[in-house]
């Protein structure tokens, strides 16, 4: 291999969303001996970025003219009999595939033959202009790796989990040293793990993540107010009183005792519930010997809610403590995942996932990829429950455990107990893909409706929806919304904050120019003029798998304006000026003359305005997307004019940050006060130098 000193790290290579290695700064060194066996490193790999850092990369990339068999069978002779990752490209550099495997040259061999592939494979080989290997030392790596890897890159031809939803976890927070004490908390928290604490989930939804946080306020009354809250009390609050917290802000409990509470809660939700539950039990008993008759009771009170917490929700099984249920059910080329999440003896909900997958794909082989993607980025439990037998599950056993610094165990129960969860969350898998089903039926019904309401000559994808919010001009938000055959794409949604100084306060067709200018003048830049797509060659196969591309349309085939003929006015001239009027279709919906729902008066270029029967399942299908247009605009209104009646003078100063702000007001208590001060009041504030007391002087007196 070249120097690595020469070479950029690995780490950079995969936060760059692994860029393309350039043939000339790697050399693939060749394996002499291809018989010996590849050993296990006894190492563990902690997490993906320790794999990262820990593992060989080495890139081959052909692209002299060859494609398919031609191109890999090339590669067959160069590549190494040891563990990796290998990535397929097409001639546009799109990641095709990311697979893994034991011996590289053993597994990119099989592509080489070019027969006996099925049409999804066949098409894959066909379309491969140039390959990327990473050797890695083990095969416990390269399946971690693969997992990351698919995660970012999104290959068309891979399992492909679609979710858009972080889910929600607990947070104890660490102790902090401040002033004074700043005792740990109890919370909900959702996204990047920023906060110092330890967390503890995945929970299926938000409400869980409430109940749950609330039964464990009456077991172990941890306080759950923000800091500040906490910080300026001098009495305890109410949550004190009816005793859902300990008080600690006021020193009701001592630091000690309080750290055990912390301790018992972190225990508790680590799996061991049943020994804080015989701990609490043992302190009650010791107390009513003592005669502690109120001490007793308050022991008796957090265990009663102790077995409220593990009896609340669902099904809550007797001899597992911590473990993820996953049953897959296929029906209709469409594939359910159900998981269920089981803590500290006790169910913390489930979710559905419906994985992008060819339909020629076994439940084993599509449950087995979509697990190495799931764990990717979330803890592991200490047993894992499939409905099936996958591929490599002794190898993602490993995997897993070395992920997780703990065993991982692996297993598909036949009896007892362990399998009636398995059952029940296959029954559950089979609902929701009957319910999913259904409803993606209706939803291309309604769109085939559109497309024949409004004399279209194709079924539409991608439906954009517009409207605007605002108080007499103020605070004026546009949104956007969309809609395809899946119903509502949330991930999809933008707010557009009206920035333009020319237009007249209240002015919505001005308004909606803006709106619409920024929304395709950056989809032109980003995606280009959409153009027809070529029709396929005589002698390509085609699939089922090839019309079901997971990449969701970037340009829309309708936008609906909340609006009449004066907001179809002025969408209709940008898009002119953008020459791209002939690319979109644009619709208005405007409501009646009394504004009555069911009259609602629709308009297009070259046709006159009309309306659609009062009970056309069309007309209440655009009247859903218009309601949720609506909701979105008026939720984001909202949220921008709370923001600014909360805004801080001491925000729009220069220099000011959040440590000063809040120094300034600790000292002053409000901006209107710091308004009022003398340069050398201001200068006895921590962090206030002259230069920067003088500048507050002269803001607030300019």
């Amino acid at each position: 291999m070249n120097d690595p000193a020469n070479q950029s790290s690995p780490k950079q290579l995969l936060s760059d969303d692994v860029k393309d290695v350039k043939e000339d700064d790697i050399d693939l060194p060749v394996d002499e001996d291809l018989d010996e066996p590849i050993e296990e490193s006894s190492e563990p790999v902690r997490d993906v970025a320790a794999l990262i850092s820990a593992i060989e990369w080495d890139s081959t990339i052909v692209s002299d003219g060859t494609s398919g068999a031609d191109v890999i069978a090339a590669l067959v002779k160069r590549l190494p009999n040891k563990p990796g990752v290998y990535r397929m490209f097409n001639e546009a550099g799109d990641v095709l595939y990311v697979g893994k495997a034991h011996s590289l040259k053993k597994r990119v061999s099989n592509y080489a033959r070019g027969q006996g592939h099925n049409n999804r494979i066949a098409r894959m080989i066909r379309e491969t202009m140039k390959m990327e290997f990473v050797v890695t030392r083990t095969e416990t790596e390269a399946l971690l790796l693969e997992a990351n890897l698919i995660k970012r890159l999104r290959p068309r031809f891979n399992v492909l989990m679609r979710d858009d939803k972080s889910f929600p976890y607990i947070l104890l927070t660490a102790p902090k040293q401040t002033d004074r004490r700043l005792a740990p908390g109890i919370f909900k928290h959702r996204g990047a793990r920023s906060s110092k604490g330890d967390y503890f989930g995945p929970f299926a939804s938000a409400g869980a993540v409430g109940r749950t946080i609330n039964a464990l306020q009456r077991a172990f009354l941890l306080r759950t107010c923000t800091d500040s809250f906490y910080e300026n009390r001098t009495r305890p609050c109410l949550l004190y009183q009816i005793k859902r917290c300990s008080g600690p802000c006021t020193g009701e409990i001592s630091e000690a005792d309080y750290d055990e509470l912390v301790s018992e809660t972190k225990a508790f939700l680590s799996g061991k519930s049943q020994a804080v539950k015989t701990h609490l039990s043992d302190a009650m008993r010791e107390a009513s010997a003592d005669l502690d008759f109120e001490r007793a009771a308050i022991y008796r009170d957090r265990l009663s809610a102790l077995s409220h917490v593990q009896a609340h929700s669902g099904i809550n099984p007797q001899s597992v403590e911590e473990a993820d249920v996953f049953a897959i059910y296929q029906d209709g080329g469409v594939t359910c995942i159900q998981v269920f999440f089981f803590r500290t003896g006790q169910n913390w909900g489930n979710r559905a996932y419906y994985p992008k997958a060819d339909s020629s794909l076994s439940g084993a082989e599509v449950l087995g990829a979509f697990l190495s993607q799931f764990y990717d980025d979330k803890p592991c439990p200490a047993l894992i429950m499939l409905s099936e037998t996958v591929e490599d599950q002794e190898l993602l056993g490993v995997a897993l455990t070395a992920k997780s610094d703990r065993k991982v165990t692996i297993t598909v129960p036949q009896r007892g107990e362990k399998r009636d969860l398995v059952e029940h969350a296959l029954s559950n898998a089979r609902e929701a893909l009957g319910r999913q089903l259904a409803e993606t039926s209706s939803q291309s019904r309604l769109l085939k409706g559109v497309a024949e309401t409004f004399g279209l000559e194709k079924t539409p994808r991608r439906i954009e929806v517009y409207d605007n919010s605002h108080i007499m001009g103020t605070n004026a938000i546009g949104a956007m919304i969309v809609a395809g055959p899946e119903g509502f794409v949330k991930n999809q949604y933008r707010k557009f904050n009206i920035r333009s100084t020319e237009i007249t306060p209240g002015d919505d067709f001005g308004m909606m120019r803006e709106v619409i200018e920024r929304r395709f003048s950056r989809l032109v830049k980003e995606h280009g003029t959409p153009e027809a797509k070529d029709a396929p060659a005589e002698d390509v196969e085609i699939d089922e798998f090839d019309d079901d591309s997971d990449a969701f349309p970037a340009w829309p085939d309708i936008i609906l304006i909340d609006g009449g003929q004066g907001q179809m006015s002025a969408v209709r001239g940008i898009l002119q000026e953008m020459g791209i009027a002939d690319k979109v279709t644009a619709i208005g919906v405007a409501k009646g003359v009394d504004r009555d729902a069911g009259r609602e008066r629709f308009f297009m270029e070259g046709k006159p305005s009309f309306t659609l029967p009062p009970r056309d399942p069309v007309l209440y299908f655009l009247q859903r997307l218009r309601d949720e247009a609506h909701r979105f605009a008026i939720g984001t209104h909202r949220a921008k004019r709370k923001k600014e009646m909360v805004k801080n003078p001491l925000d729009e100063i220069a220099g000011i940050g959040p440590s000063r702000k809040r120094a300034l007001l600790h000292q002053f208590g409000t901006a209107k006060a710091v308004s009022r001060a003398a340069v050398e009041d201001l200068m006895k504030v921590d962090g206030i130098s002259e230069a920067m007391a003088i500048t507050i002087r002269d803001h607030f007196r300019t």
